[in-house]
């Protein structure tokens, strides 16, 4: 354990978590909605500090991050919790249960990830994912320092449901974020997730106003958030923000409480167009079909970089530019084959 940052007491033994828009008050012995914030005895702690519960060497485009270093390779870490009640979670598993978990220190993790890049020289960098990893504030936070000290980068795959002031903490150490934007539907955050959508708004107009690479996933459930308009809403915010933020339409399958068949590969490829219509990059994911995860070019629609079902296959860049029109690509970072 370690106690937490961003909390504050409400004498008589309460305190109350400042981490998350749930803002939890928090009774002594119990704990928060994510599981992992603590009182003990007036005072609140990470329980969930150094606990690793999944580790991987993963393609960046698994997180996914498509324009952010293609090609290359993060050592992911994951721990249990989640401030959002999902009931279609996919990672539930350690979302909303607490699996056995190895014991990491912050200093620990990136070593193991110098390790693993003598190894892999594609590896750039650590990914903290696969559960909510905001509820991880205190280890992210300290192991995102630590790596950036050895010139790693540090990439963040999160529900975006994190206080602003927290979030700009952090927001210095990172250098990229999926953000998964559940619905365009202030109701279907409340029913569906036990949460508000105006606060991950925020956190996408924040993270990309930092300067941090942002990319966004949208999970399409049938019938919940698979409108025509709800992705036509979602595209136009983003474009208005910048329409090269590229936005990921993700297959649901059935998990956790939510037993719907899954998401018909037509529905993803008809809400691919609509968001098209005022976004440069769409991807289907969770899903593989010949052009799903294919870059192209936004002015003359030649493909840039190539993928299977997770990885880069081919690229066609010339000098970092199409090799059509000579429009410059919108990637970040060196391209690994």
């Amino acid at each position: 354990m370690k106690e937490a940052l961003w909390w504050k007491s409400l004498g008589h033994g309460k305190v109350k978590c400042e981490l998350c828009p749930n803002a939890c008050v928090i009774l002594p012995g119990k704990q928060g909605v994510c599981q992992v914030r603590e009182n003990r005895e007036g005072r609140l702690y990470s329980v969930n500090y150094g606990q690793v519960a999944s580790i991987g060497l993963d393609p960046i485009e698994k997180k996914p991050l498509f324009h952010f270093h293609p090609g290359a390779l993060v050592l992911s870490l994951g721990t249990y919790g989640c401030n959002l009640m999902c009931t279609f979670c996919q990672n539930w598993q350690i979302s909303q249960m607490r699996p056995s978990c190895t014991v990491l220190t912050p200093r620990q993790a990136v070593d193991m990830c110098l390790s693993q890049k003598r190894r892999h020289p594609g590896i750039i960098g650590m990914a903290y994912t696969y559960n909510e990893p905001t509820v991880w504030y205190e280890f992210v936070k300290e192991c995102a320092k630590e790596a950036g000290t050895e010139g790693f980068a540090n990439v963040l795959v999160t529900n975006g449901y994190i206080a602003e002031e927290a979030l700009g903490e952090l927001l210095p150490l990172i250098d990229a974020m999926n953000i998964d934007v559940k619905a365009w539907d202030e109701g279907f955050y409340r029913r569906i997730a036990r949460g508000k959508l105006d606060p991950v708004l925020k956190t996408v107009k924040q993270a990309f106003d930092s300067g941090t690479w942002i990319e966004i996933t949208y999970l399409v459930v049938p019938g919940e958030n698979d409108k025509d308009e709800d992705i036509e809403g979602l595209a136009k915010w983003l474009s208005n923000i910048d329409p090269g933020i590229p936005l990921h339409l993700s297959r649901y399958f059935p998990a956790y409480k939510h037993d719907k068949p899954p998401t018909p590969l037509a529905s993803l490829e008809r809400l691919r167009a609509v968001a098209g219509e005022k976004l440069e990059y769409v991807y289907v994911g969770n899903a593989w079909k010949k052009g799903y995860a294919d870059t192209l070019c936004p002015q003359c629609r030649e493909p840039l970089l190539e993928r299977g079902a997770l990885e880069l296959e081919r690229v066609n860049l010339c000098q970092g530019a199409c090799p059509r029109c000579s429009r410059k690509s919108d990637i970040v970072g060196t391209v690994w084959m």
